[in-house]
C-alpha cells in the first residue's frame, strides 16, 4: 500500500498473481484463462469471432435494489473481466464496445463465472451509434473566418456583435449550446418525429429550439449567434448525417482507462433535472465517509434528492424561500416538446444551484430566498452595514440556504448578494465564497452566523478594484469601468466571476465568462470590503484580439500550489501559474494582457470541428475540477474535466490524457465533481469521485423519456481484475 492508500504492484508481482490464476482455473477450452471470482464478483472472458476482445466495456444492471443500479469494467488484454463487490440481486449482464453492437444480455447472480461473447457491429454506422456525441458533433461546419465580423440578419446572418470565429465557437460549445445539454448524441443529431413534417432542415431546427420550457432560453441563445446562419449550420450538419455522413472511431480504452471502475444508481425524478453534487468537505474528503450525497435540482424541482450509496435507497430534502408568500409562475412551454408536451415539468421557486460540505456535515446551497428586487434595507445605501457603506449592493437572484443532516432543518439564509458557486475558505472563520454577484463578490463567515444566526452581520461583499496605481493598496476614490485608466488611481471592473475557489493561500480565484475570458484572483485582505485587491489575466489574444491559442474559460478550480486550471471553449484545459509571470503584477500596464506566460494549454481528446484547423478540439468541457488530496488515486493536484461531449471524465495524468467514459447509457454529462476518501486504509475500494448526470435534458439519454438524472462513482483499480 503506497503513502496514497493505493494498492501498488510490481510488474513482476501481477505476473505471479495471474500465473496462480491460470494455474487454479485451468485452460478452459479455446484458451480462455478467467480471472479468480469470489462470492460478490461476477468475471469471465470476453471472446468474439477472432479470439479476446481487450478494452470493452461488460456491464451488470439490477433493478432488484431500492433503485436502479449499475456497474460498469473494462476488459484486459486477454478479454479478461471482473465486476467486483456488487450487492445481492439478479444482474443483466452485456458487453458494449467501439466496433460492436451490444451483446444479448444475460442473467447473472455475484459469484458467477460467466463467458461473454462480443457481437461485431454489422457496419460503420451500426457501430457508430455507440460513439460519444463529441465524434458526431465534430462534423459541424463553423462559419469560415472569411464570415467574421458578423453582419446581421440583413447580412451574412451572423450576429453583429460576433466579431471573431472564435467568440462564435464559445456559443456553440461551453458558451451556449453545450452549456444545458450535449450535443451530437442521438437526441440531437437528427429531427425528432414531431418536426419532421416542416418543409426543410432549416425550418425543422427552427422549431426545435423553441420547444418547452427551455424554448425561451435557446432562442435567446440562437438570436445572441445569429439565427439564420446558425441554423444553416446546425441544418447543414443534421442532414449530413441523415444521409450517412460518420464520424471517425474513437480508440477503444487504453493502459489506465482499462482500470476503471464506474458505478451509478438513478435518483431524483424522471421530470427533475441536476445541476451538482456533494459528498465530502473538499478541505478535508475523508468527512462523511461511505454517507450520503446531497444533490441541487436548479429550475426543476424545490429538493435536495439524496442517495445513500450503501444501502442503494434514495431521499428528498425539501428547500423553500425564506419569504412563504413567494412563489413566482413556473416558465410555460414555448411551444410543444417532442418529449413532455405542452407539460410544465420544472415548477422551482428556490433554484438551488451549488451544494457544499462544511467541517461538520451541513449541506449548504446557493438557493433562492426573496424576490430578486425586495432588496433588504441593510444593503443599500445609507444602511450601516460595512459593505453597503463601501459599495451599495442591488438586485440579488439567488442567495444561501444551509441543510443541518443532524436536526433535519433547512435554513434560508438572505443575501445582499447573488450567488452561484460557492466554496468553503480553509480559514478560521470558514468563510463561505460565492461567485455569481455580477460586479461584486460575496462571502459568509459561516463561524459567526452558526454561533449568532445573525446572517446580516455575517456576511459581506466587496466590488473588483485593480491596483492600477501600483502601490499595493487599494485607495479610495478609484475610477469606475467606464472610464480610462488614471496611473495615479486604482481602477474598478465589473467582470464578475462565475466559478469561485479558494486557493491555500488565502486568495479567492474565479473564472469570467467572456471572450477571450479571464480568469480572476481576488486578495482579501484584513477587512476585505474595503481591502480586497483584484488581479485579473486574460487569455492570451494577437494585436486583432484573435486567440493565440485557447479562449473562453467556463468552470475552474486551484491546486495546492496555487496554480490555476480552466475549462476552455476552444477544446482545452488550460493551466495559469502566476509565478510565471515575468512582467509588473500591478500597475498601469496590468490589466489583463500582462502575463501569456502564465498559460498553458492542454487540447483535449476529442477530434476538431471538420474546418478547424486551429488547436483545440469540439469538445469544450463544463468545468475543471482539482484532486487536491488523491481522492482518485492518480495523484494530488490532478486536475479533471467534466468532459461533457466526450460522455466520461478527462484526466490529466502527468501530461496525458486518460479518459473514463461512461458507456451506458450513451450522454453522461456532468458540471461538477467531487472526490471522497471512505477509508483511506482500503485501497482503491475506499476512495473514488463522485458526479451526477448535470443535463437540463436527462431524456436525451438512450434510455429515453422515463430517464432520471444519476450519481456515478468512478473508482481507479490497479489494474482491470483487482478485486
Amino acid at each position: 500500500v503506497g503513502e496514497h492508500g493505493v494498492e501498488l504492484r510490481t510488474k513482476a508481482q501481477r505476473l505471479a498473481i495471474h500465473q496462480t490464476d491460470i494455474e487454479t482455473l485451468g485452460d478452459t477450452g479455446g484458451n480462455k484463462i478467467r480471472a479468480a471470482v469470489d462470492a460478490d464478483d461476477i468475471g469471465g472472458v470476453v471472446t468474439g469471432p477472432n479470439g479476446p476482445e481487450a478494452g470493452v466495456w461488460v456491464i451488470a444492471e439490477t433493478d432488484d435494489l431500492p433503485t436502479l443500479f449499475s456497474r460498469t469494467v473494462v476488459t484486459d488484454d486477454a478479454g479478461r473481466y471482473v465486476i467486483p463487490d456488487l450487492p445481492a440481486a439478479s444482474y443483466d449482464v452485456w458487453v458494449r464496445g467501439y466496433g460492436l453492437v451490444d451483446s444479448g444480455k444475460v442473467t447473472a447472480n455475484p459469484g458467477a463465472s460467466l463467458d461473454l461473447t462480443a457481437v461485431i457491429a454489422p457496419s460503420a454506422a451500426a457501430a457508430a451509434q455507440y460513439y460519444p456525441a463529441g465524434y458526431w458533433y465534430s462534423l459541424l461546419e463553423i462559419p469560415e473566418k472569411s464570415e467574421f465580423p458578423g453582419t446581421g440578419p440583413d447580412g451574412n446572418g451572423i450576429s453583429t456583435d460576433i466579431h471573431n470565429q472564435a467568440d462564435f465557437i464559445r456559443r456553440v460549445t461551453s458558451g451556449g449550446c453545450v452549456v444545458c445539454h450535449q450535443m451530437g448524441n442521438a437526441a440531437t443529431r437528427t429531427i425528432p418525429d414531431l418536426f419532421n413534417g416542416s418543409d426543410t432542415s432549416f425550418d425543422a431546427w427552427n422549431r426545435r429550439v423553441r420547444s418547452g420550457q427551455a424554448g425561451a432560453f435557446m432562442s435567446n441563445t440562437l438570436a445572441g449567434m445569429g439565427d439564420k446562419r446558425t441554423l444553416e449550420m446546425y441544418a447543414d450538419w443534421t442532414d449530413r448525417i441523415a444521409a450517412g455522413e460518420l464520424p471517425p472511431a474513437p480508440p477503444r480504452p487504453q493502459g489506465l482507462e482499462r482500470n476503471v471502475v464506474i458505478t451509478q444508481w438513478d435518483w431524483a425524478d424522471p421530470t427533475a433535472y441536476l445541476h451538482d453534487l456533494v459528498s465530502t468537505d473538499r478541505r478535508n474528503p475523508t468527512l462523511n465517509a461511505y454517507g450520503k450525497l446531497y444533490g441541487a435540482l436548479e429550475e426543476s424541482a424545490d429538493y435536495l434528492p439524496v442517495l445513500d450509496p450503501v444501502a442503494h435507497t434514495t431521499d428528498q430534502v425539501p428547500v423553500f424561500p425564506e419569504d412563504p408568500n413567494y412563489k413566482p409562475a413556473p416558465v410555460p412551454p414555448m411551444m410543444t416538446s417532442p418529449y413532455w408536451g405542452d407539460e410544465t415539468v420544472w415548477d422551482a421557486t428556490t433554484s438551488v444551484h451549488n451544494p457544499m460540505l462544511d467541517q461538520d456535515g451541513r449541506v449548504w446551497i446557493t438557493s433562492r430566498v426573496r424576490e430578486p428586487t425586495a432588496i433588504p434595507d441593510f444593503c443599500a445605501e445609507g444602511s450601516d452595514h460595512p459593505s453597503a457603506q463601501a459599495f451599495p449592493a442591488g438586485r440579488a437572484g439567488r442567495h444561501l440556504g444551509m441543510y443541518d443532516p443532524t436536526t433535519d432543518v433547512f435554513t434560508p439564509i438572505n443575501t445582499c448578494f447573488s450567488t452561484h458557486h460557492l466554496m468553503f475558505a480553509e480559514d478560521e472563520n470558514n468563510t463561505l465564497w460565492t461567485s455569481g454577484g455580477g460586479s461584486i463578490i460575496g462571502w459568509l463567515n459561516t463561524a459567526q452566523y452558526l454561533a449568532t444566526g445573525d446572517a446580516e452581520a455575517a456576511q459581506g461583499w466587496t466590488p473588483f478594484i485593480l491596483d492600477t496605481n501600483g502601490n499595493g493598496q487599494r485607495d479610495e476614490g478609484y475610477v469606475n469601468p467606464e472610464d480610462a485608466i488614471d496611473p495615479t488611481k486604482d481602477k474598478r471592473i465589473s467582470s464578475g466571476l462565475y466559478a469561485v475557489s479558494p486557493a491555500p493561500d488565502g486568495s479567492v480565484w474565479g473564472s469570467n465568462l467572456s471572450y477571450p475570458g479571464a480568469i480572476m484572483r481576488v486578495v482579501p485582505g484584513d477587512n476585505p470590503s474595503v481591502t480586497a485587491l483584484t488581479e485579473y489575466y486574460e487569455l492570451p489574444v494577437d494585436e486583432n484580439r484573435d486567440p493565440i491559442e485557447g479562449f473562453s474559460p467556463r468552470g475552474m478550480d486551484v491546486d495546492r500550489n496555487g496554480v490555476a486550471w480552466v475549462a476552455l471553449a476552444s477544446g482545452h484545459m488550460a493551466s495559469f501559474d502566476r509565478n510565471k509571470c515575468t512582467g509588473p503584477l500591478n500597475g498601469p500596464t496590468a490589466t489583463g494582457q500582462h502575463c501569456p506566460e502564465g498559460w498553458t494549454f492542454h487540447a483535449e481528446p476529442l477530434p476538431q470541428f471538420k474546418n478547424i484547423d486551429a488547436p483545440g478540439s469540439s469538445e469544450g468541457s463544463y468545468y475543471t475540477w482539482v484532486d487536491q488530496f488523491d481522492t482518485l488515486g492518480l495523484g494530488a493536484n490532478t486536475p479533471i474535466n467534466t468532459g461533457n461531449q466526450s460522455g466520461g471524465l478527462l484526466v490529466l495524468n502527468e501530461g496525458e490524457w486518460v479518459t473514463l467514459r461512461v458507456p451506458y447509457p450513451l450522454s453522461f454529462y456532468t458540471k461538477w465533481m467531487d472526490g471522497r476518501i471512505d477509508d483511506a486504509d482500503a485501497g482503491w475500494k475506499g476512495r473514488g469521485i463522485w458526479a451526477t448526470n448535470s443535463s437540463r435534458a436527462p431524456f436525451h439519454m438512450e434510455t429515453g423519456a422515463g430517464t432520471t438524472s444519476k450519481v456515478y462513482h468512478f473508482q481507479m483499480r490497479p489494474d482491470p481484475l483487482a478485486k
